[in-house]
């Protein structure tokens, strides 16, 4: 055994940082969840309905990343579950999906799959027609009177990788049962999500919208105090400390989350170099090491589309070698790319958003610059940093074949 194994292991066994740190995890489900206190009201208000065995309107949740969406909806299921009586002449079923996760949620008859699993059903994870799938699911829900509230995280990004129709047929689904009701609810990071689909699919899904805003960085401290009283043993987290970590996540859209990673990745820092203080230096470095993480993290879950509009850039910046491309330049590069590898062609204004989303995920920097008569032109730089951009390339090179 390496000898320095003993005295790591000990000094991890004696803990001087941490009481709980499930307290800075994601799933961390808080006695209270601040500054939220008016829209969990408006989604009980909306849900309420369901006590009575009546379906409620359908839902969607808007707010970027780490603005309390889905700690919101939690606590409004499990309020729910504990309020519905057992005894009623119907029953209540609350289901969540991660439309994240790749296994679950990049095809239509996956999400059935996996819904059909939740409800206590099973289907082969591939192999029958998709008809077939809803037909099973029909027949599995419809056996018994029940409401079902089904929450959809990430909800955008099945669209993105699948299509609006698979919301449409859901929606559609409660004129074809007779005992049983559907009820959805959305939870979104992109505020602009529901402009670009179907217009029937809107109608027919939105039924009732609520925002979440980014919280403020005198709110992120809050949030950051309170977990880390249940998180840090008493003392150990040195002042400054908490208010640095809250000024880094308000920079990047009030997320909670990220605040929160942030603080759980430094405490770890400081474990590991034997401190017995939560330092100003270990939030610098947990930073560092989250940007890094973050960005491969999201190259690696994009869709084929986005990754390879990124994969454009990457190779039209290492050709031109400084000199500066533009949003034009990057669409003829992707077309070329599509045609070569026989992938669908989307079109030059689909392109453009996606390179804006790109923007506001700090991957890289656009600027608008004036070309005098030739008009306003979107100049693209990566802000990706040296260190990381081989490793970036090859996920996107491994995920699209290029080799």
């Amino acid at each position: 055994m390496v000898p320095e194994l003993d005295s790591i292991f000990e000094s991890f066994e004696k803990n001087n940082i941490f009481r709980n740190k499930t307290a800075l995890q994601v799933n961390f489900q808080p006695d209270s969840i601040l500054f939220r206190d008016e829209q969990i009201k408006q989604i009980a208000l909306v849900l309420a309905p369901a006590l009575r065995g009546e379906k409620p309107s359908n839902l969607f949740l808007y707010g970027k990343t780490g603005t309390g969406k889905t700690l919101s909806i939690y606590s409004i299921k499990e309020e729910l579950l504990k309020r519905f009586k057992k005894d009623s002449d119907f029953n209540l079923r609350i289901e969540y999906l991660n439309c994240k996760l790749k296994k679950v949620s990049d095809t239509e008859y996956r999400i059935l799959a996996e819904l059909i699993k939740k409800l206590g059903g099973d289907v082969p994870s591939t192999g029958l027609p998709t008809q077939a799938v809803y037909g099973r699911f029909i027949d599995l829900i419809d056996e018994e009177r029940q409401l079902i509230i089904l929450l959809f995280d990430e909800i955008d990004q099945a669209v993105k990788k699948i299509s609006n129709d698979f919301l449409y047929n859901l929606t559609r689904l409660n004129s074809e049962l007779s005992k049983t009701q559907l009820c959805i609810v959305g939870i979104s990071n992109d505020l602009t999500f529901l402009d670009d689909i179907d217009p029937r699919v809107r109608s027919s899904l939105s039924e009732e919208e609520i925002i979440f805003p980014p919280y403020n960085a005198l709110q992120l401290q809050e949030i950051l105090k309170k977990r880390a009283e249940i998180a840090f043993k008493e003392g150990v987290v040195s002042e400054g400390v908490i208010a640095k970590c809250a000024a880094f996540a308000a920079r990047e859209h009030g997320d909670a989350r990220r605040a929160l990673d942030l603080l759980r990745v430094a405490g770890e820092l400081a474990e590991r170099d034997k401190s017995k203080k939560l330092l100003l230096k270990h939030i610098d470095e947990a930073n560092k090491n989250i940007e890094r993480d973050k960005i491969l993290d999201i190259v690696r879950s994009e869709p084929k589309q986005f990754q390879l509009v990124l994969y454009s850039i990457i190779k039209l910046i290492e050709e031109r070698k400084g000199e500066p491309i533009f949003t034009g330049d990057v669409y003829n590069f992707y077309q070329k790319l599509c045609n070569d590898f026989k992938v669908e062609v989307l079109t030059q204004r689909r392109v453009g958003d996606i390179i804006q989303e790109f923007d506001m995920l700090g991957i890289i920097n656009v600027r608008v610059v004036s070309k005098g008569r030739g008009g306003r032109m979107r100049e693209i730089r990566l802000a990706i940093s040296a260190n990381i951009l081989e490793k970036v390339k090859k996920i996107l090179e491994d995920s699209v074949n290029f080799r």
